[in-house]
């Protein structure tokens, strides 16, 4: 019995949802988005209601009903409320400044970084160490918050570089503090 793949989705007024056999289309005030899924799953939409079935209780149909699920959950979420990540640059000099829809990087390496958003990424800065990502599909907000993370890790000893705002570094000791 799937837990995650057994679950409702529930569609919110305003979310338009379309499916065409296993091509699923979500409209929503944010914008729109568009999968295809596996051909073995059963997506049922009744009464502002979604609903997942697989036909056997095989290992690669359950792994496919909790997945379908899951990515149809985020559909919804993403075109109704859209989904947002933020970063947050610590060390000194370290700084972002906006360039049209773009970012430009200065993290203390020989050069700038400049990154652009795909399309239906939006990034902000706030102030001149604070970055957030918004979009409607998640794994593309997630995507560009880990290749932003990337360009400058956290440094386990020190803490400096560029991490998620909720993200917890826990700092190594130094050779100094080992000999003691």
């Amino acid at each position: 019995m799937s837990r995650i793949g057994n679950q409702i989705i529930p569609v919110p007024s305003g979310v338009e949802v379309s499916i065409n056999q296993q091509s699923v289309t979500v409209k929503g005030p944010k914008g729109t988005l568009s999968s295809t899924f596996n051909e073995d799953m059963v997506i049922e939409h009744n009464d502002n209601l979604l609903k997942v079935s697989r036909p056997s209780d095989e290992s690669h149909h359950k792994a496919f009903h909790g997945l379908t699920r899951s990515l149809l959950a985020n559909m919804v979420e993403g075109v109704s409320n859209g989904f947002e990540r933020e970063l947050d640059l610590v060390g000194v000099g370290y700084r972002v400044q906006q360039k049209g829809k773009g970012i430009t990087l200065n993290v203390m390496l020989s050069h700038t970084v400049d990154i652009d958003p795909e399309e239906g990424i939006s990034l902000e800065v706030d102030g001149n160490n604070k970055i957030k990502i918004s979009g409607v599909d998640k794994q593309a907000v997630g995507q560009i918050a880990a290749q932003i993370r990337k360009v400058r890790p956290p440094n386990v000893y020190t803490g400096k570089g560029i991490r998620y705002s909720d993200e917890v570094v826990r700092l190594k000791p130094g050779k100094s503090a080992r000999r003691a």
